[in-house]
């Protein structure tokens, strides 16, 4: 899979490319204030297959946590682009693909925190927490 994509006012740009790790749904409540409340649905790909084409994004790092993501976010309008998962993956946020028809949901995460307006597609695989 190959795509492009970027942030709302078109800051920062990435191409990416490599085949899809998982797909879909997360409901943790970290994903929920990135979101502004709904689930964050995103690609993990290898981190080898992301690059930045335009622009260089601002990031956070949780210090108060074990083995923590790094967000990465557009300094200028505040779009979410991805997140670094430590183990070599980027899980890239569906909306800030060109073409987010490309997206084909496999599962909803981290359901244990899932609130009651979160819709779920009809035969997503829902696992509580993370699937081994």
């Amino acid at each position: 899979m190959e795509f492009e994509g970027g942030c709302y006012c078109g800051g920062v740009r990435y191409r990416a490319e490599g085949k899809p790790i998982l797909e879909g749904q997360c409901h943790c409540r970290q994903c929920q204030y990135i979101t502004g409340g709904e689930p964050n649905t995103f690609i993990a790909i290898p981190a080898s297959g992301f690059a930045y084409t335009r622009g260089n994004p601002s990031s956070f790092t949780r210090t108060d946590v074990p083995n923590a993501v790094t967000r990465r976010f557009c300094p200028t309008c505040g779009t979410a682009i991805g997140t670094e998962i430590p183990g070599g993956l980027m899980a890239i946020k569906v909306g800030t693909m060109d073409d987010p028809t490309l997206f084909d949901p496999k599962v909803a995460i981290f359901m244990v925190d899932k609130q009651p307006f979160h819709m779920v597609p009809e035969g997503l695989a829902c696992f509580e927490r993370m699937p081994g």
